[in-house]
């Protein structure tokens, strides 16, 4: 057993698929390269951000989607991800890659608040963004759902990463359509 956060049986949690793997899935997590990704950023990363990563640096999740109260987007009930992004600058999905957090920022002009850090199946129209407003650079963010087309509609998912870890379900627990 996979054990994160003390008690999180993470032994299931990634999803084995060759999409993940070319598109998420970065080099071996160490200190030096998470400093440079923090460096760039701006910000630190949560440390159960990086726990997760030492079990596998970025992919796709099983479980991908979490409950809201608040109705987002295109559900009245959940949010949905495709991937977590790994901490590193070799996958185009990395934090540091080519489609990384700064990427959202200058291209799609998403609010510079915070590291994004997931995206979902609308091909980067809504995004999972770290949100350090209220916690400052170092401090522990809040998770947040951002709808570009919505005027960049900000609403909060989770209190911390690890919440967001914990809270994640099966798309099978959600009816679709």
């Amino acid at each position: 057993m996979t054990t994160l956060f003390g008690d999180f049986d993470a032994t299931d949690f990634w999803e084995d698929c060759e999409y993940a793997a070319e598109t998420y899935v970065d080099d071996s997590l160490n200190e030096r390269l998470t400093g440079e990704i923090e460096s760039i950023l701006g910000y630190k990363i949560p440390s159960a951000y990086i726990e997760l990563c030492n079990t596998q640096n970025g992919g796709s999740p099983n479980n991908t989607c979490y409950r809201t109260q608040t109705p987002i987007f295109w559900s009245d009930d959940h949010a949905e991800l495709v991937g977590i992004f790994a901490i590193g600058k070799t996958a185009d999905r990395s934090l540091g890659g080519i489609d990384g957090s700064r990427f959202w920022i200058e291209e799609w002009r998403y609010p510079d608040i915070g590291i994004y850090f997931a995206d979902t199946p609308t091909a980067g129209h809504d995004m999972f963004c770290l949100d350090y407003q209220t916690c400052g650079p170092n401090g522990e963010p809040k998770v947040v759902h951002i709808h570009q087309e919505d005027d960049y509609k900000t609403t909060l998912i989770a209190d911390s990463f690890e919440a967001f870890i914990r809270g994640l379900e099966p798309k099978s627990n959600f009816a679709v359509g």
